[in-house]
């Protein structure tokens, strides 16, 4: 095991464990009309991925099925500038997870952005922001979603990895 795979297999089973609380700090990005517009959609865009259909990872897949919400989190994050908070925190990870896929990472960025303009459950991104009952109701269902999250194992090994990179590299164009 190198000594990179190390620092991602200590990483990856931190967000899955945490991914339910990152996901109420974004909501509560969502809800807070004093942040900048740019963050609000930032973290509505990453939140609004949990409820997609069709993830790049079936959740329900192994060890593996959630990991890519929590890289979608930390990716969105990373496309606004923000100094504190859960924002630079997630955006943070990025640059893990930019080292573990390489030159698939530009491939996951531009994925990520189209995310802005995807309508999930009937609603898109821009609603969540500008609408207040539509973004009352999202924060809702983002909050009874953390609240129903359970962590998978994710265990430490190298297999993890290999199918993670696999799944990404042949799902994203």
């Amino acid at each position: 095991m190198t000594p990179a795979d190390a620092r991602f297999l200590e990483a990856f089973p931190a967000w899955l464990k945490s991914l339910g609380a990152d996901a109420r700090e974004l909501a509560a990005v969502v809800e807070d009309e004093s942040a900048p517009e740019s963050a609000r959609t930032s973290a509505a865009s990453a939140l609004n991925y949990l409820f997609k259909s069709l993830d790049l990872i079936p959740d329900g897949l192994e060890d593996i099925g959630f990991i890519d919400d929590a890289f979608v989190f930390r990716v969105a994050a990373s496309h606004v500038a923000a100094e504190a908070g859960v924002l630079a925190r997630l955006a943070a990870d990025a640059a893990l997870i930019e080292e573990f896929l390489g030159d698939v990472y530009p491939r996951l960025t531009a994925y990520v952005g189209d995310l802005e303009r995807a309508k999930v459950r009937g609603r898109g991104v821009g609603e969540v922001v500008s609408d207040a009952p539509v973004r009352d109701e999202f924060v809702r269902e983002v909050r009874a979603w953390a609240d129903g999250y359970t962590s998978p194992a994710f265990l430490r090994d190298d297999k993890n990895l290999v199918k993670l990179r696999s799944f990404l590299s042949a799902k994203l164009k």
